[in-house]
């Protein structure tokens, strides 16, 4: 696989998140930077007050809300959110902080074209609070994991972890705040080697200019 050249247009993506969207404003300063080929095609949220709406409506990127309060079923909610996603006629679906378990339906219509960023080394320390489960196990170490989306909560292949210590005297914050700095370096590093055509998803294994990773 070759990397994209200059004149290759960006790639087109959608976001999704729940919260504040700071993982959605470091890829939109990467791209006001020049570093990252992607265009921002729409952020959609679950939630109303997500701020990660505003940072969208200043960057003048589309929002679409559709909160999932309104649905009588997963499948309902995920079969709206999939009718608004494909109308914006995205190549990748980026998982910003969205906080919801998606149904199979969902994940097998975007499957290989869909990533999520998790604060843990994946296998270890699924779901929520994860520096809370870190503290309490006793672990040297932190950090994220970028992987595929699939059925598994959090169990899709991964395609960059990145590591930091755990210090003495840390609690949650400090090590959120250590972590999230370093999800604002990896997430728009990843989507942009999807930019350049460097990455593939071969069954369950990912390969990085056609070597695994």
């Amino acid at each position: 696989m070759k990397p994209a050249t200059a004149t290759s247009r960006p790639l087109p993506i959608v976001v999704l998140l729940s919260g504040s969207g700071s993982n959605l404003q470091a890829i939109i300063d990467r791209i006001a930077e020049g570093k990252l080929s992607a265009e921002i095609k729409a952020v959609i949220s679950n939630k109303a007050d997500a701020y990660g709406l505003k940072r969208a409506t200043k960057a003048k990127i589309p929002t679409e809300l559709i909160e999932h309060s309104q649905f009588d079923s997963r499948e309902s909610f995920d079969t709206r959110l999939i009718q608004t996603i494909d109308k914006y006629q995205p190549e990748l679906i980026v998982l910003a902080g969205f906080m919801r378990i998606l149904s199979d339906q969902f994940v097998a219509h975007y499957y290989g074209r869909m990533i999520n960023i998790h604060p843990s080394l994946l296998p270890r320390h699924r779901g929520l609070h994860t520096h809370r489960q870190v503290l309490e196990a006793g672990d040297s170490e932190h950090g994220l994991s970028i992987h595929y989306v699939s059925p598994e909560l959090d169990g899709g292949p991964v395609i960059l972890q990145t590591r930091v210590p755990v210090l003495a005297g840390d609690n949650e914050n400090t090590l959120s705040s250590r972590v999230l700095t370093q999800e604002h370096q990896s997430y728009p590093k990843v989507i942009q080697w999807i930019a350049e055509n460097r990455l593939q998803l071969s069954g369950n294994q990912v390969l990085l200019d056609g070597k695994p990773i």
